[in-house]
């Protein structure tokens, strides 16, 4: 019982990690990244439509987007949805493609995503700790011998403790990755 417990513990603890990479991957570290163009919606023919699914999104430059649609006559429409995104960027519209310079960050705009990501890493922490609260109260409704629900805590915590270090190399990393010019 406390396996399989402490098993989707750890399943949901890898979902937490997997989550906060997927937000880290949004922060702009001043680099072009497809990826950065992920939550854009397009209305496409009257429907929301992602952009990854109209268009290919190309790096031509370090600091530069290429976007080229499949259906040109979209041009108009994904350059109106990447305004409305409020992402920071200005598209620019030649007729074909769509180009998204990424301008360079200032020392304050950095500090200001590093304090982004340490908000987004603590969020992910929290997350861990509900997890560890919920496993532990799965194990007292088990009623297992003493014993074995403290051994069984101390596994948890351990695995949380591990989980939380994870959080930390990972903010550490995002950190230098944001703060180099």
């Amino acid at each position: 019982m406390e396996t399989e417990i402490i098993n989707e513990l750890e399943a949901g603890l890898k979902k937490v990690l997997v989550s906060l990479e997927e937000k880290f991957k949004h922060i702009n570290a001043g680099r072009a990244n497809p990826s950065m163009l992920d939550g854009v919606m397009v209305n496409y023919y009257g429907s929301m439509t992602p952009l990854k699914s109209l268009t290919t999104i190309s790096v031509p430059e370090a600091r530069q987007l290429l976007i080229k649609p499949f259906d040109r006559s979209s041009l108009s429409a994904i350059e109106k949805a990447i305004f409305e995104a409020n992402l920071g960027f200005t598209p620019t519209n030649d007729g074909e493609t769509i180009r998204i310079t990424i301008p360079m960050l200032t020392e304050d705009r950095r500090k200001e995503l590093v304090k982004q990501a340490k908000t987004i890493s603590e969020e992910n922490k929290v997350s861990i700790r509900n997890q560890r609260r919920d496993a532990i109260e799965l194990l007292k409704e088990a009623k297992l011998p003493e014993d074995t629900l403290k051994n069984a805590e101390e596994r948890i915590q351990d695995l949380v403790n591990e989980y939380n270090k994870l959080v930390d190399n990972m903010l550490d990393n995002k950190t230098k990755d944001l703060m180099s010019v």
